[in-house]
């Protein structure tokens, strides 16, 4: 099984104007991104899709491969199927390019259900620990079938324990699942997938993955302890740069959790 690793970069982020080349430890977000896949065996190859020529030149500068894409892609899955169609792979990986501190062994875990040939798609989650986590509208929580497919995504509370009533008790009376935006596709689903016109569910709650599950497809959810640490804010970029300072992070470390 071939699998291709695309991590899709664009400069114009609204919170955060020129995201990918942020500095975290003197060394540009989008190298933390792309030294963190390359590090997973599983790998064929690892790629930045990008329709920036900024970015383009920071990743060959640090010696990264990258692809350009077309300016008018709406979103960065479609610059992963605009990737996906021009290269021979099995399997796609979908790797934000904000997630600086993303470990292999997430990245590993995320593709080791594709030996179901039934498994079309697939995308991590953690458990909820902090009951903060469940009422932030930006932590998206996902419940799951006994199979571990996602049953429903939202920005909403979910499920709702009717019977206690104080939201800090929740996670010791259920297991509350946190999902994390990184995904893999095997390449024929990929490119359906971004033919899809946007679904009513979709377009409520601004989550893409939606679209899957109104078409009546599935995604294998994997369990993993890693807690995702995007970058979407200064404060985001100064909270990572901290974290990585008091715990002597470098670039080529990667601590697995």
């Amino acid at each position: 099984m071939k699998i291709i690793c695309v991590i899709p970069a664009r400069f114009a982020s609204t919170r955060l104007p020129g995201k990918p080349l942020a500095k975290i430890a003197g060394a540009p977000m989008i190298e933390w991104v792309y030294r963190r896949a390359a590090a997973v065996p599983e790998f064929s190859l690892v790629l930045v899709a990008t329709d920036d020529l900024r970015i383009k030149h920071a990743v060959e500068n640090f010696g990264g491969k990258v692809e350009m894409t077309p300016q008018n892609l709406r979103s960065g899955t479609d610059r992963v199927a605009y990737v996906a169609e021009r290269h021979d792979g099995d399997i796609f990986v979908n790797l934000q390019g904000d997630e600086p501190l993303v470990v292999p062994g997430v990245l590993k875990a995320l593709v080791e259900p594709f030996a179901d040939p039934d498994v079309q798609m697939t995308t991590p989650v953690s458990i909820v620990t902090n009951p903060s986590d469940l009422s932030d509208p930006n932590k998206v929580r996902v419940v799951c079938d006994q199979s571990g497919d996602a049953l429903y995504f939202s920005r909403a509370l979910i499920p709702f324990m009717r019977d206690i009533s104080e939201i800090k008790l929740w996670p010791e009376n259920h297991i509350f699942y946190k999902h994390i935006g990184i995904y893999a596709y095997r390449k024929a689903f990929l490119i359906k997938l971004t033919q899809l016109p946007e679904g009513r569910l979709e377009a409520a709650e601004k989550l893409e993955q939606l679209r899957v599950l109104e078409n009546g497809y599935r995604i294998r959810t994997v369990i993993t302890n890693y807690q995702a640490r995007s970058v979407d804010t200064e404060e985001d970029l100064a909270r990572i740069n901290r974290e990585v300072a008091k715990n002597n992070i470098t670039i080529e470390s990667y601590h697995e959790n």
